[in-house]
């Protein structure tokens, strides 16, 4: 089954188009589309195809049409990601314009047997939720510990599957169940037994290929108004800290153990280095920013040299929180 022709790499971007080929799909196909509108550092190459599912069933459809070869992504905000210059072959899969249903779940039977009910609620997100919208979401139920997720500018679906984690606390010390998709479209669900969970890195623990769509967290009951000032006062301490107004992709580096990453990068004396129209931003060295014109080229280069002069400077090894996919020009 052929889905689309490939487009080029210059050819203008084409219109929407309804997904052809596949029973039972209802989202819509994007061709050639260009990556640097759906990634936060606004750089990068086109992908083959772009789809947007209409909701959870629609993209079980889809995958269980596709062809085992193609190449498959899924994408949230973008916010974590570099896709280089030559694009993406394959399909990409936007989330974030589709599985975006929240809700406080009712029922007592998702991985919450055992604890005290009456001291947790517990909140149904699926993967192309805004971490921000859950924390919100939590303090106007009365629901505490999902402050943190205010600071973390990306989706549910991507905070799964790096264990994202600001001020003091990571997504999966929450997680009671998650759902899953595999690529011939069956729904799984796990528990976090099924996973090793690790500082901002999750694997399974038995080889199989799914990703992240819905997930269920249980927080406790609490005060929702001293809740929302404490959303308050951390995205006070991000805008205050975080180079915000221009594009980046949050924090590019893993804090080594005992260290932060942002020191390394400072005490080398890189904050302010550029690489065309990439930057270490001079706000937080942890930061690359697009000043205009970025390629993703310039950023992966910037990348590499700072992990290469805190190497050297240091003996430590920085390893990138954000990811890189796709091919060089």
């Amino acid at each position: 089954m052929i889905l689309a022709e490939r487009m080029m790499a210059d050819t203008p971007l084409p219109p929407t188009y309804m997904m052809p080929g596949i029973p039972g799909a209802q989202g819509r196909l994007e061709l050639g589309a260009d990556m640097a509108r759906h990634t936060s550092w606004r750089a990068g190459g086109r992908a083959d195809r772009f789809y947007t599912p209409a909701n959870l069933d629609d993209l079980a459809a889809f995958l269980g049409g596709l062809e085992p070869e193609e190449p498959v992504w899924f994408v949230g905000l973008g916010s974590n990601l570099l896709v280089r210059d030559g694009g993406l072959r394959g399909t990409v899969i936007h989330l974030h314009g589709a599985l975006r249903n929240i809700a406080i779940e009712q029922r007592r039977q998702n991985g919450w047997a055992g604890q005290d009910s009456g001291k947790f609620g517990v909140i149904y997100a699926e993967a192309g939720v805004a971490s921000p919208k859950v924390a919100r979401f939590a303090a106007n139920h009365d629901l505490v510990g999902a402050e943190f997720l205010a600071g973390i500018p990306g989706t549910v679906g991507g905070a799964l599957a790096m264990n994202a984690g600001c001020y003091g606390h990571d997504t999966w010390e929450f997680v009671s169940q998650v759902l899953t998709i595999d690529r011939q479209g069956r729904i799984h669900r796990r528990g976090p037994k099924d996973f090793h969970v690790a500082y901002r890195h999750v694997t399974p623990r038995e080889p199989r290929v799914e990703w992240f769509v819905a997930a269920w967290f249980m927080f406790p009951k609490g005060d929702g108004g001293q809740a929302r000032e404490e959303i308050k006062r951390l995205l006070e301490k991000r805008i205050a800290t975080q180079p915000l107004d221009l594009p980046n992709a949050g924090s590019v580096f893993r804090n080594p153990p005992g260290d932060f990453a942002a020191r390394l990068i400072e005490s080398c004396g890189l904050k302010g280095t550029r690489i065309g129209g990439a930057q270490i931003s001079e706000k937080h060295a942890n930061f690359i920013v697009n000043t205009g014109g970025a390629t993703a080229a310039d950023i992966e280069a910037l990348i590499a040299e700072a992990r290469a002069r805190v190497a050297r400077q240091s003996g430590i090894e920085l390893i990138t929180e954000v990811r890189i996919i796709g091919e060089r020009l």
